[in-house]
């Protein structure tokens, strides 16, 4: 409370980044009450001995992107591991990605900051207060500019089974404003008096325990039902992003799928034959297999009929006059024959990624710069309006994501079908590549917030990956089988069946969270009042 200039700012770095341990994989949610307690107590500082309101906000601010840029810095660190794969083209441009997305990302903090300072009062409000600011700020962080709701703080309570279970209720916007709520409580221990200095722990102590109540109670003691006559085979490859994987080893690649595909899992399961569904991950090829008959022969070859393929790949469509050629990123259903059947095209694309932004896609091409993902001009989005469920023959309509489209709480299920309302899906689909990120937290904090979907949804959710997590989730969140990040393998697993009938979370979306919000806002606006 009585530190300024710039210890202010470094212990509020610090702090930020302490309150990373709340992430995965370590789910330490101490450290994220230890780091919020001490925001609480930096913007009693800011908010005292000034000249005015003016001054104390833009102190609190200041704290606010320097706690931001701390909590961002410690838990975005793997993306430098991206900038490595092709280190002669992109290692200049690590320290953008290390250091300059968090401090971009960390003015959202400065304005939750700067909103909670406005709310500010003397007593337990204050927390509500810091409350609202930040799960605002996060809201908005995972909705302007595309969206990037990476680590919001609601994960620390997104983790434990039980406590994910709310997440069906409220999302996981309404378990940031409680996990902020709960996690600063603890700061009136050291500054309240009376009633005011335990009251807040006292009660964050019975919303935890709540939440732990309703996760149990929620629970069905016994495994969910499977979707009858459905057989799952996973593929988790693990292949580098290096040289081996490049255009002129096409065979070889397709031939290491097929036969890592076919490869006995157990005396009972010897191959894709005793599988309904074989699953592929994100950018399976290097090249373009829908145009490449040799390759799609191989497939079919393998295939007995009845079987279906599902993998991620790379697919065009011929330009019209006077345009480039489109690329999308999709997943492609492919069976006996080879037949090619439905197709989802990627809609939520990566920044930088698989795209320069428009406004500086020509400038940064004239200096010769280019997206990550090796696509001439980048990928062409999907028809957002077109979004829709992807139609395998065999499996309930599947909800189909690519990479972090998952991490993206109530935009993942289409609204309606081109002819009416969109059919009742059955399960969550979500390929990635995440061998950009090596063996980092990247992959497992991205496999965290997919698993969430599944409980906000009441979906299961079917997940393959380059090089894992793979895994398959009940609706309930509860992992039925997985394979770890690094390691090579198939792996077999029965379809969880949908829960019946649909969350609150997914009929009201964001609405619960909002109403909280609006609550506290008024406590804490109320709070103010009293004060002055």
């Amino acid at each position: 409370m009585l530190t300024s200039g710039w210890r202010r700012i470094l212990v509020a770095i610090v702090s930020g980044a302490l309150g990373a341990l709340a992430m995965p994989p370590f789910g330490a949610l101490p450290a994220l009450v230890l780091s919020l307690s001490i925001a609480v107590w930096l913007i009693d500082g800011a908010a005292t001995g000034r000249r005015g309101d003016r001054d104390a906000v833009l102190a609190c601010a200041v704290i606010g992107w320097a706690w931001g840029f701390g909590y961002l810095t410690a838990g975005l660190w793997w993306l430098g591991s991206a900038f490595l794969v092709e280190a002669d083209e992109f290692l200049w441009a690590l320290p953008l990605g290390v250091i300059g997305l968090p401090a971009i990302l960390a003015l959202f903090y400065a304005a939750g900051f700067a909103l909670a300072r406005l709310l500010w009062s003397h007593g337990p409000a204050r927390i509500a207060a810091l409350a609202v600011g930040l799960s605002a700020c996060e809201w908005l962080r995972g909705h302007l500019f595309t969206g990037f709701p990476w680590n919001t703080l609601g994960m620390a309570l997104g983790q434990g089974l039980w406590l994910m279970q709310s997440a069906s209720v409220i999302g996981l916007y309404g378990l940031t404003l409680l996990a902020v709520l709960i996690a600063a409580a603890p700061a009136t221990l050291a500054t309240g008096t009376g009633r005011g200095r335990y009251g807040p722990a006292m009660t964050a102590c019975f919303a935890l325990a709540g939440l732990a109540l309703f996760g149990a109670t929620r629970l069905p003691p016994v495994p969910t039902a499977s979707v009858p006559g459905v057989r799952l085979r996973l593929v988790q490859p693990n292949l580098n992003q290096d040289a081996k994987f490049r255009p002129e080893n096409r065979a070889d690649i397709i031939d290491w799928y097929i036969g890592l595909s076919d490869r006995a899992a157990a005396p009972d399961r010897t191959g894709i034959a005793d599988v309904t569904h074989v699953i592929w991950p994100e950018s399976a090829f290097p090249f373009l297999i829908q145009r490449d008959p040799e390759s799609l022969a191989r497939i079919a070859a393998a295939f007995p009929a009845g079987r279906q393929l599902i993998t991620g790949a790379a697919r065009a469509e011929e330009p019209l006059p006077n345009e480039r050629p489109r690329f999308f990123n999709s997943i492609l259903t492919i069976s006996s024959g080879p037949k090619l059947g439905d197709i989802y095209d990627k809609v939520h694309l990566v920044p930088f990624g698989e795209y320069l932004p428009g406004p500086l896609d020509a400038a940064l091409r004239a200096v010769g710069l280019r997206q990550f993902v090796s696509i001439p001009g980048g990928f062409t989005p999907g028809s957002r309006s077109g979004q829709r469920l992807l139609d395998v023959t065999g499996l309930p309509p599947v909800v189909a994501t690519i990479c972090y489209e998952a991490i993206f709480p109530g935009e993942i299920l289409p609204g309606h079908a081109p002819d009416g309302p969109a059919p009742v899906p059955g399960l969550i689909l979500n390929l990635t590549n995440d061998a950009w990120f090596g063996d980092t937290p990247g992959p497992r904090q991205h496999f965290a917030q997919a698993r969430l979907r599944a409980v906000e949804e009441g979906l299961p959710l079917v997940r393959d990956a380059n090089t894992g997590i793979s895994a398959v989730v009940d609706p309930y969140g509860r992992i039925t089988a997985s394979l770890p990040v690094g390691v090579e393998g198939i792996l077999d697993a029965d379809l969880p069946v949908r829960l019946p009938g649909r969350t609150t979370y997914a009929v009201l979306g964001d609405l619960p969270f909002a109403g909280m919000l609006a609550g506290l806002g008024l406590i804490a606006l109320l709070a103010k009042r009293r004060d002055s």
